[in-house]
């Protein structure tokens, strides 16, 4: 239960739970909701927020349930069946995340072909491979392997350099965000490496050459070809802390104290490998699978503490029902947007009753809960009926 309930924790952010923030600090100035709404957002690039941490927390808990279901079909009807689900379930998360990011509702070639939904499926097919055939010092290699061997390339490989005029400071500062380019020292060669600027490394350069359709940031993509490397490995993460938990050997409070340690060490090894290999969600750098898989193993352990050890369960129910229809919520989110839809109930006249009679931004809350209770009602309702979508 704390598996699902941590699964909606996730979701809860994303169908609506960072606009109650947002408006919270529309209405104070105060700097702890100043700073809750700050960690809402993502870094522009360099650097850790709590929301950073969504998207990587989602492929670790893919990691984790795969180990129960994949070991409860090899158990009961061998390790065939769990393959053809895996790549089953792979080709059908592949094929809705090319609806979510709008299928053929656009001109070839302003179609995207990889993004979150699509990393998650690719994701979950690498993962439930070296499941299915390696022991977990296999798979440990392998994950060690992964973050290893993308630092390397990413630090060694050399390419030519991604900006349209290479040594020309007008493109340099356009595509790295810098203002003072001659400290970076790159405008004498069109041959680089080992550099980690937004739109100048080796991951953005194979996507600007060799990824089809559209990408997210114009020449590159945070889900592109290279990056998903490191993101297997973070599935990987989340497949060792539940190799942890179907372990039947081990004491309940023993697995929670595992899962802290690992965590904190995750952290700091991830911070300290940030000096060398900067901390990027965008390129999925390999100290960001380590900080972000840290702070998942520390909010599993602390779930599975709560909910499933001290059986404290009533109060993550709404997490319960998010979490069993997550991907349901998240593409329904896409199209109806819960945002949009509390508009229709709370906006307009009745937002601005509330923001000028209340408070300036007392509307947007309104209008954030109203969206994020209807999420909530219809994750409910699809529990209720037993009509499950969940990786």
């Amino acid at each position: 239960m704390s598996l699902d309930a941590l699964r909606g924790f996730d979701m809860f952010w994303i169908i609506g739970g960072e606009e109650l923030f947002q408006a919270l600090n529309k209405m104070s100035d105060h700097g702890i909701v100043r700073t809750l709404a700050e960690q809402l957002t993502h870094e522009d690039w360099e650097g850790f927020r709590f929301y950073d941490l969504i998207f990587p927390l989602f492929v670790f808990i893919v990691g984790v349930s795969l180990v129960f279901s994949l070991s409860k079909s090899i158990e009961s009807f061998g390790k065939t069946a769990a393959l053809k689900r895996i790549f089953r379930r792979s080709v059908l998360l592949f094929a809705l995340a090319l609806v979510y990011s709008g299928g053929f509702s656009h001109n070839w070639p302003d179609i995207r072909l990889l993004g979150v939904l699509n990393r998650i499926a690719l994701c979950y097919l690498f993962a439930g491979l070296i499941f299915c055939f390696f022991r977990f010092k296999g798979m440990l290699v392998i994950c060690a392997t992964l973050l290893i061997g993308y630092w390397a390339l990413m630090s060694f490989v050399r390419f030519p350099d991604v900006r349209p005029v290479p040594g020309g400071l007008q493109a340099i500062a356009k595509e790295t965000g810098f203002t003072n380019v001659t400290q970076l020292n790159l405008e004498s060669t069109n041959i680089i490496s080992g550099v980690y600027f937004k739109g100048v490394n080796l991951a953005n350069y194979l996507d600007q050459k060799y990824l089809p359709g559209k990408k997210w940031d114009g020449t590159w993509d945070p889900e592109g070809f290279l990056s998903t490397l490191p993101a297997v490995a973070t599935c990987l993460l989340g497949v060792f802390a539940g190799l942890l938990l179907k372990n039947n050997s081990i004491q309940e409070r023993r697995k929670v104290h595992y899962l802290l340690l690992a965590g904190l060490a995750g952290v700091l090894l991830g911070h300290v490998w940030g000096f060398e290999f900067p901390i990027i969600k965008k390129i999925w750098t390999s100290s960001y699978v380590l900080v972000a898989g840290g702070y998942s193993a520390l909010l599993l352990g602390v779930f599975y503490l709560v909910v499933d050890v001290w059986k404290f369960q009533k109060w993550c129910m709404p997490f319960v029902w998010i979490g069993m229809n997550s991907i349901t919520v998240y593409l329904a989110n896409n199209i109806i947007s819960f945002d949009r839809l509390g508009l229709r109930f709370a906006g307009g006249d009745v937002k601005e009753f509330f923001d000028t009679t209340i408070a300036t931004g007392f509307g947007d809350l309104v209008v954030a809960l109203v969206g994020l209770s209807l999420g909530i009602l219809l994750c409910e309702f699809l529990y209720r009926k037993r009509i499950f979508l969940r990786m």
